[in-house]
């Protein structure tokens, strides 16, 4: 059985999809991009600005679902330009132990959602 999990602290959904599923133990994220859920505007200031808005509206999503980054044990980033990995890297790493940090692909894709440089999902167990 599925739970749909949502809050209004990230990005509402633009399309038919939801913010996470939570099955069983699991919960499987869709990708998030660096939209301000308060304003609705996209945060493009710099590539660390973008990053770091990715990763807290993806925080909200875990807290959501009574999780943190300590449950997460898959990571998927796209980004646009792989030039910009360096930073985009940085900023994740402060999310994350590197100890305990969970399994990872980084790809370099043609365009994202809203043409942003970097969407991020994640696949957490409790």
């Amino acid at each position: 059985m599925k739970k749909i999990i949502t809050t209004d602290k990230a990005p509402a959904p633009i399309g038919p999809y939801n913010q996470a599923v939570l099955s069983g133990n699991t919960l499987y994220t869709s990708g998030q991009i660096a939209i301000n859920p308060e304003t609705g505007n996209l945060v493009l200031d710099s590539i660390n600005a973008e990053t770091k808005q990715v990763m807290e509206n993806m925080k909200e999503v875990l807290a959501a679902a009574e999780m943190t980054f300590e449950n997460v044990v898959k990571t998927s980033i796209f980004i646009s330009d792989m030039h910009n990995f360096n930073e985009i890297n940085t900023v994740y790493a402060t999310y994350f132990n590197e100890a305990t940090a969970p399994a990872r692909e980084t790809v370099e894709v043609a365009n994202l959602p809203k043409f942003v440089n970097v969407e991020i999902s994640m696949i957490a167990i409790k």
